[in-house]
């Protein structure tokens, strides 16, 4: 027999039982970070009725973490909780608090704000993952889809994050963790006034990092291309040359691979994560040191995305 042929037959098997063995190892220690980094710390999830939120109630529940489910429906909320009791062992894992929050009622926020600091009288780590979005010509959206798209993506998540800071500030300690979109990072053409809102939440989260620091408070950010539930689906082809910034992962970032980041950034205590492939990344930098270029870039996809939809 060929020796090539006999060291290629030998080696494949050991190559695929050494990736599987790495992809269990791997597995292994994420599910041990989200144990250490949760386990018997109060968590809020801001939306925990998103793709997201639910994946990380799943994970932080069995980590034990004392989580306090937030959404804007209290029966789906009360569907989340039983199916994370239907699938924990209850000698080692505490059921949900939930609570009733919807950043695009400024209103009732007080009040919302106040029910989760009693759920247990302090705060370990907030998840701020709610967000709304939409896509039009800027003079096309009215003032009210303005502030609407603003209560939602930053005056709720800077109220809420204002809220619970003198609790975590007299404990001298908390994590604020902002799952926020790369459209706050850089922009792109029909997203006005999303964009607008996610730049204005990501400078808040930056500015106040450093200010309670000193506190022993952690802030992180998070920017995504942003959450699908099927991340692994065929996309259409790109209909402009800005498209291209997401086209990598068609459908954006999965909700279990959002939620490993979420996990790794509150273990280590990262500032700053981008979960994007690499040419939004490339974007990113060629926006600060190349700004005429990006600005002849997305200009020139406008142009491309009209002509297009002439034809």
């Amino acid at each position: 027999m060929d020796p090539v042929w006999t060291t290629t037959v030998l080696l494949v098997p050991c190559v695929v039982v050494m990736t599987a063995g790495f992809f269990y190892l791997y597995g292994m220690i994420i599910n041990l970070l989200s144990k250490t980094s949760v386990h018997n710390k109060v968590v809020v999830i801001t939306d925990a009725l998103s793709g997201l939120g639910r994946e990380c109630a799943g994970v932080f529940h069995k980590g034990g973490a004392r989580l306090i489910l937030c959404g804007k429906g209290w029966e789906k909320l009360e569907e989340l909780a039983d199916d994370l009791a239907n699938a924990s062992d209850p000698t080692v894992t505490f059921p949900p608090k939930l609570v009733l929050l919807d950043f695009g009622d400024m209103d009732s926020l007080p009040e919302a704000i106040a029910e989760i600091l009693d759920c247990y009288g302090c705060l370990d780590i907030v998840i701020f993952n709610s967000s709304i979005k939409v896509k039009a010509p800027a003079q096309s959206l009215s003032l009210e889809v303005d502030k609407l798209l603003m209560d939602n993506n930053y005056f709720g998540p800077i109220t809420l994050a204002k809220g619970v800071l003198p609790s975590m500030i007299s404990r001298r300690s908390g994590h604020l963790l902002l799952v926020n979109s790369i459209q706050g990072r850089l922009t792109v053409p029909f997203r006005t006034t999303y964009a607008a809102s996610k730049h204005a939440v990501q400078a808040f989260f930056d500015c106040l990092r450093p200010e309670v620091e000193e506190y022993g408070i952690s802030v992180s950010t998070i920017n995504h291309t942003f959450i699908s539930s099927s991340a692994s689906a065929t996309a259409a082809p790109p209909k402009s040359i800005w498209s291209l910034l997401y086209t990598k992962k068609p459908l954006g970032v999965s909700p279990d691979e959002a939620a490993t980041e979420i996990v790794k950034t509150l273990n280590n205590k990262r500032r700053e994560v981008v979960i994007a492939p690499s040419l939004p990344k490339v974007a990113i930098y060629t926006r600060s040191f190349f700004p005429n270029i990006f600005f002849g870039v997305m200009a020139a996809g406008v142009k491309n995305a009209t002509t297009s939809g002439k034809m």
